[in-house]
């Protein structure tokens, strides 16, 4: 089984994760029989199986589709799948090849001219604009992204071979296993240090996985410890905004590279940060050979990513924004394209911290960033794949928050805290089952109103 083009069957372990759904589609789409599990139902799950992928939804353990023998089946998992899971420990003992999400992604862009894209944040808007800008300027691209993208309803966008883009996960050093062509990495910010134990490990393997291409081919954000070409805004970065200004929530910008200017560029997602992906994203596709002269209107018709910014409503009295933010420096980010947008507007934050071990790693980080707000909000810790830890609670976070408005809430209270909120502009925050709950309050609000 040395190659995946030889491979018939392809046995999903936690099939519903953004990263395993968009392999899984792949997979299916290229003729191979899939199946798989997952711990609950979804729209993910959904649309896998409105494809023909059978999903199902309890741990079988002895019991798998006999079609999946060893001799043609791949078993992919997510780390986030316990190593004593009943189906996963039957695979291993029955002699099945079984590989991690991240490997057998490493598998397909080795296997072709790749594009990665790095960073603490800013991956999944980056390779998404990229993959965008590749498939409308006539590249025959196939892009594996980390979230739901507007234009493409879905975290795959498949128009052929040629070259393949991919997000470069950090979390367990798995980006280490990729040979990328072209490569960027946005940022560098302490995160993961349950894995990495301090943030010189972290920038260490990112400067690892920035070694891996030639640095005429690694596009950096300017001020990175790394040699590459830069990224920056109105900056004295290689690749750069300049000019910008904001019409309609759109901004205008002249796009300035190492062999000219593009003038009067647009891009519609607001925030700086999202601008800076788009700048590296342009970079990379000018690198790759798209054709300059389409790479404008390409920019222009992005529609951006599925909670990434994402109004829910935007009416004359209610403004309800939804954003993946789940660190400070993400955090940081939102409140600055929220002040940009809707600026002297008070806005009331309601955040859902991920993890107890980054809540910890950053408490006074996040309490200082969510101080930036008029109200906060706070729910419950996302626990995800951990155990609590004495002492890291929302209770604590909210003590340091330096504002008189806050409360600890909970999800049933949201609906209705947020009906009687006075600010207009209200913003929900997190990586937890809170982009289930805003999808419940959006509808909610509709219903009232």
């Amino acid at each position: 089984m040395n190659a995946l083009k030889d491979i018939q069957h392809f046995y999903f372990i936690g099939i519903g994760g953004i990263g395993m759904s968009a392999l899984a589609f792949y997979f299916h789409k290229s003729g191979k029989h899939v199946a798989g599990y997952d711990r609950t139902s979804s729209d993910v799950t959904k649309s896998l199986e409105q494809v023909g992928i059978s999903i199902h939804y309890n741990d079988r353990g002895d019991v798998v589709d006999e079609t999946y023998t060893p001799n043609d089946t791949l078993v992919i998992y997510t780390p986030a799948v316990p190593n004593n899971f009943g189906e996963l420990v039957r695979f291993r003992e029955s002699g099945y090849t079984i590989k991690k999400r991240a490997e057998v992604l490493g598998m397909i862009a080795n296997a072709h001219y790749s594009l990665a894209v790095a960073g603490t944040h800013g991956k999944t808007t980056t390779s998404s604009i990229l993959g965008h800008l590749l498939a409308e300027t006539g590249a025959a691209v196939t892009a594996f992204i980390g979230g739901i993208t507007n234009n493409y309803n879905g975290n795959l966008i498949q128009k052929g071979n040629d070259v393949i883009v991919v997000e470069a996960d950090e979390f367990d050093r798995s980006f280490l296993q990729l040979t990328p062509d072209i490569a960027c990495i946005t940022s560098m910010d302490a995160d993961h240090l349950d894995i990495y134990g301090d943030a010189d490990t972290l920038e260490n393997t990112f400067k690892e996985f920035g070694g891996l291409v030639p640095s005429d081919k690694l596009f950096i954000k300017n001020g990175l410890p790394l040699d590459g070409l830069t990224v920056g805004i109105e900056d004295d970065a290689d690749y750069s905004a300049q000019n910008i200004i904001i019409e309609n929530g759109c901004y205008h910008f002249d796009f300035k590279h190492p062999n000219g200017v593009i003038s009067k560029m647009q891009f519609n997602l607001p925030g700086r940060h999202n601008l800076s992906n788009a700048i590296t994203a342009l970079g990379m596709a000018m690198i790759y050979g798209s054709p300059t002269k389409l790479l404008p209107k390409a920019l222009l018709s992005f529609s951006g990513v599925n909670r990434r910014f994402t109004y829910r409503l935007k009416t004359e009295h209610r403004v309800l924004i939804d954003d993946y933010a789940h660190h400070p420096t993400e955090i940081a980010a939102v409140c600055q394209s929220v002040e940009e947008m809707y600026p002297n507007e008070p806005v009331l934050a309601i955040f859902q911290p991920h993890l107890f071990s980054r809540t910890q790693d950053f408490m006074e980080d996040f309490a200082m960033q969510l101080s930036q707000f008029d109200e906060v909000f706070l729910l419950d810790i996302y626990p995800a794949r951990e155990l609590p830890i004495k002492g890291v609670t929302s209770d604590a976070l909210l003590e340091k928050i330096k504002i008189e408005k806050k409360q600890l809430i909970t999800k049933e209270e949201l609906s209705i805290k947020i009906a009687q909120a006075t600010q207009k502009i209200v913003v929900m925050m997190g990586a937890g089952d809170i982009g289930v709950e805003i999808l419940k309050v959006t509808q909610d609000l509709k219903n009232a109103s």
